[in-house]
């Protein structure tokens, strides 16, 4: 999985009229959980733009005071009004630790059912996982090639390795819709000269 370097301060005062200064200084507040001591701290706003604002997952290699932590976004917090960056909680990360996160999902290849007509409907647009930190991918690749109208893949349908898939098994990922042009195509076609 990719991964971004971002530093980060200690912060020592963690009120909210302390989180309300370092918000007007120009950095966002954070947290890092998950190891022996929870750590607060602070990162420079625009350096958290790569990170939240692109539709990969990545992993974070977090320096604070000199010290890196490889982690994981775990949960962000916007400002209901202008939807600014106000907090952020860092889950730390250990190789011989599981952790519990939503990879995106890509389709590859050219489904028949499409090339006939039908219309990919991708239903999910993440999937859970749970892996250790050197197994996640940076997506869940999906095979359509032989995906026909009327067929869908299921979570259970997909093959991984090395990663666990926590959605429900049934659920459906992607699915081939006929369209309304190809159910009135049909109707022209039975209505043609020559049918019974």
């Amino acid at each position: 999985m990719k991964s971004v370097s971002i530093s980060g301060l200690s912060r020592t005062n963690v009120g909210k009229k302390d989180a309300k200064a370092v918000r007007n200084a120009g950095f966002v507040p954070c947290v890092l959980y998950g190891g022996k001591v929870q750590k607060s701290f602070s990162i420079k706003y625009n350096d958290l733009l790569p990170l939240v604002y692109t539709p990969e997952v990545l992993t974070v290699d977090l320096t604070i005071d000199g010290t890196t932590y490889k982690a994981l976004m775990q949960e962000i917090q916007f400002n209901p009004i202008n939807d600014k960056i106000v907090h952020i909680d860092f889950l730390e990360m250990f190789d011989s630790k599981p952790v519990f996160i939503d990879i995106p999902v890509h389709t590859t290849g050219n489904s028949i059912g499409v090339k006939a007509g039908g219309k990919l409907t991708l239903n999910v647009r993440k999937l859970k996982v749970k892996a250790l930190p050197a197994n996640l991918p940076d997506s869940i690749e999906i095979k359509i090639d032989d995906l026909d109208i009327g067929k869908s893949i299921r979570v259970i349908d997909i093959p991984v390795s090395n990663i666990e898939l926590l959605d429900t098994p049934n659920m459906v990922v992607v699915t081939i819709k006929a369209t309304r042009n190809m159910a009135s195509a049909a109707t022209d076609a039975a209505k043609a000269p020559g049918k019974k």
